[in-house]
């Protein structure tokens, strides 16, 4: 498909209900000048003059879903302290409906950034594993939580809080409920049954090993579809655009990106666009060209950001 196709038409969204659930982080950016060398280390010395913090992992993926007029729930573990109310005040600005179970044990996760002339210089992390028990009794809430939805996004970013994603995925399709997911790792199996997956390139690699050609990708894929009897695998491959791959053959959508300024969270925004067009309604190649769309604006912007529907729109 070429880039002069028309956008498809954006379904009415105010009616999309999603489900956001997995690991969630806060993005802290510290922003300075360099203007010297450390005398200590050959390093640069950054003076901060300003910070900032968004909400990210499954929890930019919850605000890109509600910046686009969804009602979205998000359910996820964090740590019984300061980067978790920072995290629930975000996402309550935000207008998403935050089931943030604490554990104590836990230190939420965060991602520091340090900037200087708006190059990233350094990113420093703060995270560990969540307990059994606060994962228990986040699945009894998501099984509260599926009737109301209309799709589920299971947003995982390997820091545990998908545990139980096999038996997350049983309970959404067993409700009739659309899944998608964002997944992590080199083993797929426990995605079994989902309707639909958003790795990127180097995560499908990594999964289906290295392909000679365009042919052997669509083999290569069309084989995990099938054997993960998924209804979709969607591959995001940067500037090459996106292929949908489904039972009934493949579509491509070429990139639709102006401007590549920052691709940290772009993923977030595709499933997001996705989950909620999906929910309004939209069939699976206008969702997919929809947030393709999306994509193309979001990588445009600095650090983990979200796209509005006047966006969408205007452009």
């Amino acid at each position: 498909m070429s880039m002069s196709n028309p956008l498809p038409i954006i379904p009415e969204t105010t009616l999309a209900r999603v489900l956001v659930v997995g690991d969630v982080m806060l993005d802290r950016y510290w922003f300075g000048e360099v203007s010297r060398i450390s005398p200590e280390a050959p390093v640069p010395v950054v003076h901060v003059q300003r910070s900032e913090e968004r909400p990210g992992g499954a929890a930019n993926v919850a605000r890109n879903a509600a910046a686009l007029g969804a009602k979205v729930s998000l359910l996820a573990v964090v740590g019984n302290d300061e980067p978790a109310s920072a995290l629930e005040q975000l996402l309550s600005d935000d207008g998403v409906n935050a089931r943030l179970h604490r554990d104590p044990s836990l230190s939420t996760t965060i991602k520091l950034r340090v900037l200087g002339r708006q190059q990233q210089l350094l990113r420093i992390d703060f995270e560990n594993l969540p307990a059994h028990e606060v994962l228990r009794d986040k699945l009894v809430e998501f099984r509260a939580l599926l009737p109301e939805h209309d799709v589920v996004v299971l947003s995982d970013y390997g820091k545990g809080g998908l545990l139980h994603v096999q038996e997350m995925i049983d309970l959404a399709r067993a409700a009739g409920k659309i899944v998608l997911v964002d997944p992590k790792g080199d083993d797929y199996s426990r995605y079994r049954g989902a309707s639909l997956l958003t790795p990127n390139r180097s995560e499908l690699r990594q999964v289906v090993g290295q392909w000679r050609n365009e042919e052997d990708l669509v083999a290569r894929a069309q084989g995990l579809r099938s054997e993960l009897a998924l209804e979709a695998l969607l591959v995001t491959r940067s500037e090459e655009g996106m292929s949908l791959f489904r039972a009934e053959g493949t579509v491509h959508e070429g990139t639709r990106a102006q401007e590549v300024f920052d691709v940290s969270g772009a993923g977030d925004t595709v499933i997001a666009t996705l989950a909620v067009m999906l929910a309004a309604k939209s069939d699976l190649v206008d969702a997919m060209r929809l947030s393709n769309h999306a994509a193309g604006i979001v990588v445009a912007k600095l650090g983990t950001a979200t796209v509005t529907l006047k966006e969408m729109q205007g452009s």
